[in-house]
């Protein structure tokens, strides 16, 4: 596996109860601020066999990227019970939410 795959996903398992990334964030964090279509993809690959905490992962507007019907209620929900609250148009507060590591 190659290192930027493994480096997303130890930075999704450390996000916190109750906080969200964006991809292009965890991209970033991983040493390539363009890929956050790979970030997508490995989530798509990755989270169940990995146990990764997918629902914390959104994108750039503070929204839910998966459509209704195709995964986007179940994420809401465990956002919800994590305590992250939804606003207008289904968005998160990223100043409020967003996790913010320290280095």
């Amino acid at each position: 596996m190659e290192l930027f795959s493994i480096q997303v996903k130890n930075i999704i398992k450390q996000i916190p109860v109750g906080k969200v990334a964006t991809y292009g964030q965890i991209a970033s964090m991983a040493g390539n601020y363009r890929a956050a279509r790979q970030v997508v993809r490995l989530l798509h690959s990755s989270s169940q066999k990995d146990n990764l905490p997918w629902h914390r992962v959104i994108n750039k507007k503070g929204e839910i990227s998966l459509p209704p019907g195709c995964g986007f209620e179940e994420q809401k929900h465990l956002l919800q019970q994590e305590g992250v609250i939804f606003g207008k148009k289904n968005r998160i507060n990223l100043e409020r939410f967003l996790w913010q590591p320290v280095d």
